[in-house]
């Protein structure tokens, strides 16, 4: 069964390799969400290649997929659908929206208002949708793929924490290297269609793996230095990090403590072993835990960032 598992990792990273150069990061963050059965928030600039990585993961994975592209007119009923009254039958009707999909790439999600983003609430939590009195329940496995601007830039605001907290990752999407970028721009202007993908994995295959994920060993003791990392950021102070206590506003949820889990079991089985080691952990802490920290204005003016923050909480907490 491990050999089946690990060949399935390995012949999905070479189908998106057809269609990526470099992203080695992004594509292994993608790969994590989907074993550790959590949504997935990518921020970076436009043209780095965010949704081209998520299309082609669905159809690695013959998925049902739906891009939806948020904007500031949008409405909740857009999304998750709404009733509509029958003038043949006299009575309404439910009529669901595009959020019913396996794959929903949510394409500049911090573009649209805050009705918007609550219309996601549910659907990330409860993996349902309630339109009126009627609740749904959505296919599974369910991925929320959402791509942000920096919000520095034009049009933007800010995701709400509580939907923030329920992206098990937040991956920053960076600018390739040159030698990268030369070769991306040799495939595209040399690319008549989109590069043809092999079907290697289905629904079925991915619940599997999400098994084998939560089959994977964590000792107690790793488990322990998972929620002394996550105690940190909320209690800097008692970890012998108490210049940090003016600098965190808001630290981690219990949600950060599972997700760490999750995240470094996930890291363990792509690597193809049966057990996690704290560097797993220590390479998901990033992604985990960034967009689970609020900055004080006093933390931001003297150059903090949630990267350098976390980077001192990991120096400091000692690995068991």
């Amino acid at each position: 069964m491990a050999e089946k598992n690990l060949k399935l990792i390995n012949e999905i990273k070479k189908e998106l390799q057809k269609g990526l150069v470099g992203q080695d990061d992004l594509v292994e963050s993608l790969l994590v969400g989907i074993l550790a059965n959590g949504h997935i928030l990518l921020e970076g600039v436009p043209g780095l290649a965010k949704t081209r990585a998520v299309s082609l993961l669905a159809k690695a994975c013959s998925a049902s997929f739906k891009r939806l592209q948020f904007t500031p007119d949008l409405l909740p009923a857009d999304i998750v659908g709404t009733r509509i009254f029958d003038q043949k039958s006299a009575s309404f009707e439910t009529r669901i929206g595009p959020i019913f999909a396996n794959f929903i790439l949510a394409d500049e999600i911090n573009r649209a208002p805050a009705k918007v983003q609550s219309a996601l609430l549910e659907t990330m939590q409860e993996r349902q949708v309630t339109i009126g009195d009627e609740t749904i329940a959505l296919p599974l496995p369910f991925f929320v793929f959402a791509t942000q601007n920096p919000v520095e830039q034009e049009g933007t605001y800010p995701l709400p924490e509580a939907q923030l907290d329920r992206f098990l990752l937040k991956v920053v999407v960076g600018y390739p290297q040159k030698d990268e970028e030369a070769e991306i721009v040799r495939m595209v202007i040399n690319e008549t269609q989109s590069p043809a993908i092999d079907k290697v994995m289905n629904a079925e295959d991915i619940i599997e793996l999400q098994k084998a994920t939560r089959d994977v060993h964590l000792e107690d003791k790793l488990l322990h230095y998972i929620t002394t990392l996550v105690f940190a950021t909320r209690e800097p102070s008692n970890h012998g990090l108490s210049h940090l206590q003016e600098v965190i506003e808001l630290g981690a949820s219990p949600r950060a403590s599972i997700a760490l889990a999750q995240c470094s079991k996930a890291l363990a089985l792509l690597d193809g072993r049966s057990s996690v080691y704290p560097d797993d952990i220590k390479k998901v802490a990033y992604p985990v835990l960034r967009h689970r920290i609020l900055l004080t204005f006093h933390g931001e003016a003297e150059g903090f960032t949630t990267a350098r923050v976390i980077s001192e909480i990991l120096g400091k907490v000692k690995v068991p």
